[in-house]
């Protein structure tokens, strides 16, 4: 079982220095991947609650906001030489779907295909709306853009006539290095996530889960990859524990067949992030990878 990180990179803590030494230490010791979310909007009052947090209020620093994963990512990979970079999770329904597949195509390119899409339909209708779409509609359009990236990375010419999306005789260059393209790692709980996962997903990310949690929603993947025809072979499981790992509990993960932990870094402070680095490379390297 691999281990990476996932780190928040929340201005006004995470400084372009910081950020720079975080990904240096965690591509030198041997870290796995390190992943981040996305955000581009936050809003002091939203319709639906933030789901990670008691009181339905994102973790941010006051006057701060998350750093823009493609942008950071970028930063980081010129820095780095083997750790994986991901996205955990890309919020794809409010994003141009013809920008967002040339963006990861190129820094799959760039970065010698380190890359890792984590992909999702978000749950925060404010944002999704200032981005200048509609929140009711966003699953199908997240399945759509799905199809078109996968198109536009694979095939050298490409028409779309779809009911979001139209475009004809569109090329895009340049391709992703990973074959047939990068891995697209779909998160959420809900069935119609699971039947995404299942249709267009090389892998299922699991977000603030315990292994209780994780058994159950493993019994839904599995339901949902039967129902296309997979198994798990050659399918990512991903999570990012809900509590900070242990040993034992990489353990109890790996054993319900987990192929990557990405547990919350905990700090943008780079002290405090480098020691978290090393603990958790520390459990990697006991419990194998």
């Amino acid at each position: 079982m691999k281990i990476g990180a996932f780190a928040s990179f929340m201005t006004p803590v995470a400084s372009p220095q910081s950020i720079l030494e975080i990904g240096r230490h965690a591509d030198a010791a041997g870290l796995d991947s390190l992943w981040m979310g996305e955000h581009v909007v936050l809003f002091d009052e939203m319709e639906f609650p933030y789901p990670g947090s008691p009181d339905g209020k994102l973790p941010v620093p006051e006057g701060g906001g998350l750093v823009d994963t493609v942008v950071t990512l970028s930063f980081l990979a010129g820095v780095t030489e083997n750790i994986r970079l991901g996205t955990g999770v890309s919020l794809i329904p409010q994003r141009n779907p013809i920008y967002t597949a040339n963006e990861f195509a190129t820094l799959d390119y760039l970065t010698g295909g380190r890359l890792d899409l984590g992909i999702g339909v978000g749950w925060c209708k404010e944002e999704v709306t200032a981005c200048g779409y509609t929140f009711e509609d966003r699953g199908e359009r997240c399945d759509e853009i799905l199809d078109i990236m996968k198109k536009l990375w694979t095939e050298p010419v490409v028409t779309h006539e779809g009911k979001h999306f139209q475009f004809k005789d569109c090329r895009m260059d340049p391709k992703p290095v990973q074959k047939p393209h990068i891995p697209i790692i779909v998160g959420g709980f809900s069935k119609p996530a699971m039947r995404r996962c299942a249709r267009y997903g090389d892998g299922w990310l699991g977000f603030g889960i315990n292994p209780e949690i994780t058994a159950m929603a493993l019994e839904g993947i599995d339901a949902a990859l039967a129902a296309e025809g997979r198994t798990r072979e050659g399918f990512e499981i991903i999570v990012t524990p809900g509590a900070a790992l242990d040993l034992d509990t990489a353990r109890e993960f790996q054993a319900l067949g987990v192929d990557r932990l990405v547990p919350l870094l905990g700090s943008d402070e780079p002290d405090l992030a480098r020691r978290r680095i090393d603990d958790l490379v520390e459990i990697a390297n006991t419990v194998g990878g």
